[in-house]
């Protein structure tokens, strides 16, 4: 059951949806918003549903998964702050993706009405809701350059290091443990590589000391000598 609470406006951060609002903007939009707490491996989206509202990420990630011959694809990790379900809300179309909790998380709901009577007050906020999809369509496209562009062990730096960046936890001696559990079939999906060669580079960064693996679990080890690798130097 969706619950309506005043939540406290905090600091989003930048390159987010909610980041990029005036505080009173974000307010506002917040105060619109029915709250929904989903468990971990609770499905926030349903592909081909029928979407009637979006979603607001307030606290934790969630993974965004496509049904690609009958086995789910990772497309991408989202944080707090973020806007989901934007495309086929206000397009009254079919979910393109599933979103799925990592995690305990917390979201605000708002009806289709409510956010285009909110996008005709404030102007500008159009603007962000585009650039919101740009940068999905961006990163969706750098992936696909990487895929030509650079071998197995490469791509998943370049992969691994963003990911850090979206749902990184810092340790004082320097360590990144990557938030959200990925495994190596997510990951062989957004590098467009078998699993067995995920495994292969997954080994060769675990061999240069770069990162530790677990079950479903990732530490960057040093992150600096992964950024070198995902730059092509190290």
């Amino acid at each position: 059951m969706a619950e309506r609470i005043p939540r406290t406006i905090t600091g989003w951060a930048s390159g987010t949806f909610l980041g990029g609002l005036t505080p009173s903007a974000a307010g506002e939009l917040l105060g619109l918003c029915a709250r929904r707490r989903y468990p971990a491996g609770g499905a926030i989206l349903r592909e081909g549903s029928i979407g009637s509202h979006v979603v607001l990420l307030e606290s934790g990630f969630v993974k965004v998964t496509t049904a690609v011959d009958g086995l789910a694809t990772l497309l991408g990790i989202r944080m707090p702050g973020e806007l989901i379900g934007e495309i086929g809300a206000l397009t009254r179309t079919p979910r393109n993706a599933t979103v799925t909790a990592c995690g305990v998380v917390q979201v605000g709901l708002i009806p289709r009405p409510l956010f285009e009577d909110f996008l005709r007050r404030y102007p500008d906020t159009s603007t962000l809701v585009m650039a919101t999809i740009a940068r999905k369509l961006t990163w969706a496209n750098r992936r696909r350059s990487d895929f030509a562009a650079f071998p197995a062990h490469i791509r998943l730096a370049r992969l691994l290091v963003e990911i850090a960046e979206v749902c990184g936890r810092h340790h004082p001696d320097g360590r990144i443990e990557i938030a959200v559990p990925l495994s190596q079939p997510e990951l062989a999906a957004m590098i467009a590589i078998a699993r067995a060669t995920v495994g292969k580079a997954l080994h060769e960064l675990r061999s240069r000391g770069l990162i530790g693996t677990a079950y479903r679990r990732i530490v960057i080890l040093h992150p600096e000598g992964l950024a070198r690798v995902a730059d092509g130097v190290g």
